[in-house]
């Protein structure tokens, strides 16, 4: 049998997860903590190989296949920039997690869940049709609510998981309505065979609607974010920057993908996504600005830049043109560079401030007073972050925002015109809680906690180094990722309609 090499992009992170619980019990009975760590790193290395073979021949040829009986996996350009990202940041985290994890109990568990966690959401954007997309996503769904709940022994912890898995087995649980009914209508399962109906049918609008409600569940559609804000805070840093970073965006996918296929049967998708990215963008900010802990504060700014993609995505929904949604995907891979970094930075700060004294606290906006004089570093890649996050130039952030606001524009539609026009001053909303951040780490005197703070381990301020490098060389040369993100808009673009 022939496999193709992209399916080893998923299945080297799933064969090794189940390995790495094993290792890490047994280096546990033999005092060695860390093999589960150093084994985790390892599968994700490997999976490196197959992702630059596939990126290769992806572009060589036409998206790349594998049936299995029924089951066909296809990989294009979408697919490739969401393994792209998962990977990327995954990897980061992993070699982030290492100090930070230190000698926590279950640590098997938190590394096979994590690689297992990238390994599914890169099979998710492989999924052809509608059926194991939903499989692809409750798996993601299971391997992040144990992370989130890795701190099981504090009751903030289990609320959030709580809330989390709830949220999204009621979203599984529409998404899986919505499927009966698109199966019913359609006599069939796969992506490009529901695409090519193009009769309006009152049914698939209603399944489309319960697609829109399951995967913006996950995607932290306002107002169906609930769950985010708590799963952020409690969950280990390396964790909600994989929840920010990719999580959400991988519910945006599995939206998308389901959208494409029903694109035939309405043209009014594009006023959905519009609408539900004006509504993230205003509510987010709003929520944002109320925030003193820092891991909720940039929770809810994720809802604000994930209405930028949706905004994106709505005018190549509206147009079939291909600048929408390569802005809009454009700013799913700077917001995992972003959002990953911002977390990482803010995770360093609470393991020097308080982990690595024993304390489990919540990690403050009085807590970063002075940071600077004592971590140049940390401070330097945590204003990097936020600062982009605002959309400065000439950081990434601010080009992917301009692509966005250049497609609306080039549309010629006045209500368009109108909803960038929004999208742009929610950006300067937005710099009125990110700026105080950077003016507290910079001009501030150092605070009690900051003066007493442990030193930086090494493996952690590696992950910081090479997203703050990524941000500043994408925003000064925006198409060095051009190869990535122009094949998946051309996937949606070429999609919409049938």
């Amino acid at each position: 049998m022939d496999i193709p090499v992209f399916i080893w992009l998923f299945a080297l992170p799933l064969l090794a997860a189940p390995l790495i619980y094993l290792s890490g019990h047994l280096g546990n009975r033999f005092g060695r903590q860390r093999v589960a760590y150093w084994v985790g790193l390892l599968a994700l290395a490997a999976t490196w190989i197959p992702l630059v073979v596939t990126a290769r021949d992806l572009h060589a040829h036409d998206p790349v296949t594998y049936t299995y009986g029924t089951i066909s996996l296809v990989l294009d350009g979408l697919g490739l920039l969401l393994a792209m990202v998962a990977l990327g940041l995954g990897t980061l985290v992993v070699l982030f997690s290492g100090p930070y994890m230190g000698r926590q109990v279950g640590q098997e568990k938190y590394y096979a869940m994590l690689v297992a966690m990238i390994g599914v959401m890169i099979g998710l954007g492989c999924a052809s049709d509608i059926f194991n997309l939903w499989i692809w996503f409750e798996a993601m769904a299971v391997a992040s609510y144990l992370l989130v709940v890795f701190y099981r022994e504090q009751s903030a912890s289990l609320e959030a998981g709580i809330k989390y898995l709830i949220q999204s087995s009621a979203g599984s649980v529409l998404v899986l309505i919505g499927i009966s009914l698109v199966f019913s209508q359609t006599g069939s399962l796969k992506l490009a065979e529901i695409q090519a109906y193009t009769q309006e049918n009152p049914l698939l609008l209603v399944a489309g609607a319960l697609f829109v409600i399951g995967f913006g569940v996950k995607a932290a559609l306002i107002p169906m974010h609930t769950w985010l804000p708590d799963a952020h805070s409690q969950a280990p840093s390396g964790i909600s920057a994989m929840l920010s970073g990719v999580v959400i965006e991988a519910g945006l996918v599995a939206m998308l993908r389901s959208l494409i296929a029903l694109s035939g049967t309405t043209d009014s998708i594009y006023a959905l996504l519009m609408g539900f990215g004006a509504l993230n963008m205003f509510v987010g900010n709003l929520m944002a600005l109320r925030q003193t802990q820092i891991k909720r504060l940039l929770a809810y700014s994720s809802l604000v830049h994930i209405g930028y993609m949706l905004v994106g995505l709505g005018i190549t929904f509206y147009s079939k043109d291909l600048a929408g949604a390569q802005g809009g995907l454009f700013h799913l891979f700077n917001h995992g560079l972003m959002k990953g970094l911002a977390f990482l930075s803010a995770g360093v700060l609470l393991y020097t401030l308080f982990i690595a004294r024993g304390d489990h606290g919540p990690l403050i906006i009085e807590d970063l007073s002075g940071a600077a004089r004592r971590y140049p570093l940390t401070a330097l890649t945590f204003s990097i972050a936020v600062l982009s996050l605002g959309g400065l130039p000439p950081f990434a952030g601010f080009m992917s925002k301009w692509q966005i606001f250049v497609a609306g524009f080039q549309t010629h539609n006045i209500l368009i015109g109108v909803l960038v026009v929004f999208a742009a001053l929610n950006s300067v909303l937005s710099l009125t809680y990110y700026a105080p951040l950077v003016n507290v780490i910079y001009r501030l005197d150092p605070s009690d906690r900051v003066r007493s703070g442990r030193p930086i381990p090494l493996l952690m301020a590696i992950p910081l180094v090479v997203l703050a490098l990524a941000i500043v060389l994408i925003g000064f040369w925006p198409d060095m990722v051009s190869w990535l993100t122009t094949p998946a808009g051309v996937v949606l673009s070429s999609g919409i309609g049938g």
